[in-house]
């Protein structure tokens, strides 16, 4: 699990700040170009960290159902009561299910770029100046 989140905190690094997206390349480099690193660019490192994300899912998944029982005897020793127990438990997983789900039911605003007007235009103008 350690190595699946250094790989994954690297990739996200590594697109973050070295294979920068499209509008960071026009103000450094003042055209539109593509950076690639080990012949893959960034969409490709974006769907490698993705895939990664996926597999430290599965692994923390299996990381819980091997220390069940460690975990249950933890929480049995520091909550003691029942109402209090079940209480946290019962919002614990609706905020979990929740982050999980909320991403596949929201839709993202839509704007119609007018020719003449966008990110790329403005860069272009604000390089010139």
């Amino acid at each position: 699990m350690t190595l699946c989140m250094s790989a994954i905190v690297g990739i996200g690094f590594l697109m973050k700040y070295t294979l920068i997206s499209g509008q960071e390349r026009w103000e450094i480099y003042g055209r539109n170009v593509e950076l690639y690193l080990l012949g893959m660019d960034r969409h490709q490192w974006g769907m490698l960290h993705l895939i990664l994300g996926f597999i430290l899912l599965g692994l923390l998944v299996a990381h819980i159902i091997l220390h069940w029982k460690i975990i249950t005897n933890v929480y049995k020793k520091i909550i003691k009561e029942p109402l209090t127990k079940k209480t946290i438990a019962i919002v614990f997983i609706i905020l979990c299910a929740l982050l999980i789900v909320i991403p596949f039911f929201v839709e993202p605003e839509i704007e119609t770029v007018k020719k003449g007007h966008g990110r790329q235009v403005t860069l272009v103008t604000n390089i010139k100046h």
